[in-house]
């Protein structure tokens, strides 16, 4: 097939979005599929042209405020289709899209082209995190525009699946996400890295994932003098320097890939995530992979990754006093903690990128059969 896949955000930026169209890259090109990646430019120059044999088309965009490595696409849907048009794609994928998505979304609509709108990122929920609670309403108005004119929706969780279903979007279907669990396992634990991040021998909390606002890492401070720990940050983003700030006993690594990312996670004897606005959180799940059990809300993609009782526990959003009464729960009982940790690496078992991304070509299939035509709804363009 020839797909174009549109992305919000890529290389040289990493997070959930770009691991994912990465790993489908590199699916994609075992497959021998002709792949086209079209995305915002990048001020980076070692920006590359080429992933995965996939071309990366790049459109000038500019610096979304207060958060500079983070680019937003300019231009409108006459130069999205145009490049569609070019390369007339079998199918469009449409990658956590919202912005540049929305405009490739009205392009595929106009050309024909079936579409797959994947949901990836709940971003009507961070406008309350980030002041401007007014623009939910507005920015939910898009995200089920953008899926109501797609050809199938894919969620990664039950709740993200209800969620677009309530909201009356159609043709929604469920698309997990894989985990490398060689490259993620319990062996990856390193004696000499747990010493040199906790010296005194202390239980490592592990937090994994963007230093921003939505991912309320400010709220680990509950746990900041839990007796024997030492909490350890994984990650950059524009609130590191507040929350070195706000957690000055805290080790703060920076942003750690591939084999460095994977010791720390595995030397974690647990594993937190305070966020309420994943869809998925694979970061969880590649600590699961770990063996090391996980404390997380209860809301969100954590409901189907954590098992309570067997693999972690889950926390009422807010709750923290849950959050942290759970926490010493399992940094202070060995016995229960590599329990959890043993089920946790055998419940991710199985979930491989090869097996996720034959799913995702036939969604692909499926949509390129049925050619469904979508509605046109009520939105202004961007």
């Amino acid at each position: 097939m020839r797909i174009a896949i549109v992305a919000e955000s890529f290389l040289p930026l990493m997070n959930g979005v770009t691991h994912s169209i990465l790993r489908v890259l590199e699916h994609l090109q075992e497959r021998g599929d002709e792949v086209l990646v079209i995305a915002p430019s990048t001020q980076d120059a070692e920006s590359p042209d080429e992933v995965y044999g996939a071309h990366v088309h790049r459109l000038p965009s500019v610096p979304l405020a207060g958060y500079a490595n983070v680019r937003v696409a300019m231009g409108g849907v006459s130069r999205v289709k145009r490049i569609l048009a070019g390369y007339a794609p079998d199918v469009v994928h449409l990658a956590s899209p919202f912005v540049l998505g929305w405009r490739a979304a009205q392009a595929a609509h106009q050309l024909g082209i079936p579409t797959i709108a994947v949901y990836q990122t709940e971003v009507p929920g961070y406008a309350g995190r980030y002041g401007v609670p007014f623009l939910e309403n507005w920015a939910w108005n898009r995200v089920e525009n953008i899926h109501l004119l797609a050809s199938r929706t894919l969620a990664p969780s039950s709740f993200a699946l209800n969620q677009l279903r309530g909201r009356g979007i159609p043709r929604v279907e469920m698309w997990r996400r894989g985990v490398d669990t060689e490259r993620f396992c319990p062996a990856r634990r390193d004696a000499g890295w747990r010493a040199a991040v906790a010296p005194a021998g202390e239980r490592i909390i592990g937090y994994v994932g963007r230093l921003a606002v939505e991912k309320q890492v400010q709220d680990l401070a509950v746990l900041a003098d839990v007796p024997g720990t030492k909490l350890v940050i994984v990650g950059d983003g524009p609130q590191r320097q507040v929350l070195q700030d706000a957690l000055p006993d805290a080790v703060f690594t920076g942003f750690l890939g591939g084999g460095e990312l994977a010791r720390a996670v595995a030397s974690f004897d647990l594993f937190v995530h305070p966020g309420e606005f994943e869809t998925f959180c694979q970061t969880i799940q590649e600590a699961m992979a770990s063996g090391v059990p996980v404390v997380a809300t209860g809301r969100g993609g954590p409901l189907d990754l954590v098992e309570n009782s067997r693999t972690g526990w889950l926390y009422e959003p807010g709750n923290l006093a849950a959050l942290r009464s759970h926490v010493v729960d399992l940094v202070g009982d060995d016995a229960k903690r590599r329990a959890f940790a043993a089920a946790a690496h055998a419940s991710v078992q199985g979930r491989t990128w090869s097996a996720l991304g034959a799913e995702l070509v036939q969604h692909y299939q499926a949509v390129l059969a049925a050619r469904i035509p979508s509605p046109t709804p009520q939105g202004v363009a961007l």
